[in-house]
């Protein structure tokens, strides 16, 4: 089945127009930036999107908004169903100025669908649903799974960053990543503090909490996910517990159909 045609960006008569893509597992697609606002939201699978200062964690009941302008890679964590809109700039500036990490309820998950799927984006119908896709778009719940990152000014720290972001596990020692990295320990661990304001433990924390949050959001049993992280079940609930105030059993699911 041949792919939809990209949106024509240059055709600023349409305020909203839609995407439908399906990436596999493993894909990374290099930073690239847009002239409109993009909300990037898959109906099935999971991914990161890297932006110049942090990355997301985005599974299905999430989406991330992008204003205008901003540069972004996207690495798929599991086969993606991608459904996208983009909001001319007119529009988007009625929307955050910075990057969102987004809620995705059921209405606004069938508005999302619904306009990728209208074949006539210039009818009345497509207007009525692009205009209550925004509504939902300013409402919806901010999300905090995000991760700080480093800038690309030096390969070796955001070659390590990237290959704990692919697998996140406590069993790959620092110093592997370093000798992997080409830089000594040292080195390594002043780059994190001078990049991140953190060390490398802390910082993999945060991407092991942010992939965790998503995986509980799918309903993945604790014990599964602790284990895929390199802990036991009950020291993985230690750390959620001191780095999120609750254990993971109370973290609050999301679903689309709430």
């Amino acid at each position: 089945m041949a792919l939809a045609a990209p949106p024509d960006l240059t055709n600023t008569a349409i305020p909203v127009q839609p995407l439908s893509r399906t990436y596999p597992r493993g894909l990374y697609i290099e930073p690239h930036k847009h002239e409109w606002g993009q909300v990037l939201y898959a109906m099935s699978g999971v991914m990161w999107v890297e932006t110049p200062n942090e990355a997301l964690v985005v599974p299905p009941q999430r989406a991330v908004w992008l204003p205008p302008g901003v540069p972004h890679g996207i690495r798929v964590v599991s086969d993606l169903e991608m459904r996208n809109i983009y909001l001319r700039p007119t529009l988007a500036v009625t929307l955050d100025s910075t990057v969102q990490v987004l809620e995705v309820g059921r209405l606004l998950r069938e508005l999302i669908v619904s306009l990728v799927a209208e074949q006539d984006n210039a009818s009345n119908y497509y207007d009525a649903l692009a205009n209550l896709a925004l509504l939902e778009l300013m409402r919806a719940r901010r999300s905090l799974l995000k991760v700080p990152m480093p800038d690309d000014s030096d390969r070796r720290l955001m070659n390590v960053c990237q290959a704990v972001m692919i697998e996140p596990s406590i069993d790959v020692p620092f110093e592997q990543h370093a000798e992997k990295a080409g830089a000594s320990v040292r080195t390594l661990s002043r780059l994190f503090q001078a990049a991140l304001g953190m060390g490398f433990a802390e910082w993999r924390r945060q991407v092991q909490l942010a992939t965790s949050v998503a995986e509980i959001i799918q309903g993945v049993p604790v014990n599964t996910i602790a284990r895929s992280l390199g802990y036991s079940p009950s020291s993985f609930s230690d750390m959620f517990r001191r780095e999120l105030g609750i254990p993971p059993s109370q973290y609050p699911a999301s679903n689309p159909a709430n």
